[in-house]
């Protein structure tokens, strides 16, 4: 097994309403793209075997090569487990032709109740080579800020 990233927040929202921004293709388009980063999806097909394809745009590409193109991470996942109000499993795979962003990444999101609202865990496990933990841990944290503020406003 290859390397486990992990991050976890609490946020002021219900496990119903937290979940629910986690299927939802106009709420993750939002949220989940970190600082510095636009995302869009081609397709959102939230259900066991289904799938996504997100395109994740950088504000400014000089600083940040991306992985399918030079201002572009291109990622295809597959919905693997959905727990309506616990947990979400994906694979997704990154599209790169640098070998550095090959194999399948399995995410797993889950939520609980914490005190007033939930608590939200993301493990990444068998993280591509290529992708530099320091990096995917402020991405993993923006994310989950960025979830914060959403469902907080």
């Amino acid at each position: 097994m290859g390397r486990i990233d992990k991050a976890s927040r609490d946020i002021a929202a219900s496990t119903e309403r937290t979940y629910a921004a986690l299927v939802d293709p106009e709420a993750l388009a939002e949220w989940l793209p970190p600082e510095g980063m636009s995302g869009r999806f081609e397709w959102f097909d939230a259900r066991p075997g289904g799938s996504y394809r997100l395109v994740l745009t950088y504000a400014d590409g000089t600083g940040s090569p991306g992985k399918a193109s030079a201002d572009t991470d291109i990622a295809d996942a597959r919905f693997i487990e959905l727990v309506p109000g616990e947990r979400l499993v994906q694979a997704v795979d990154f599209v790169s032709e640098d070998p550095a962003f090959a194999g399948t990444m399995t995410m797993t999101w889950t939520v609980a109740p914490s005190g007033a609202g939930s608590r939200v865990e993301i493990s990444a496990a068998d993280v591509p080579t290529g992708v530099s933990a320091e990096d995917h841990a402020a991405g993993l944290a923006s994310s989950l800020a960025n979830l914060a503020s959403y469902l907080e406003r």
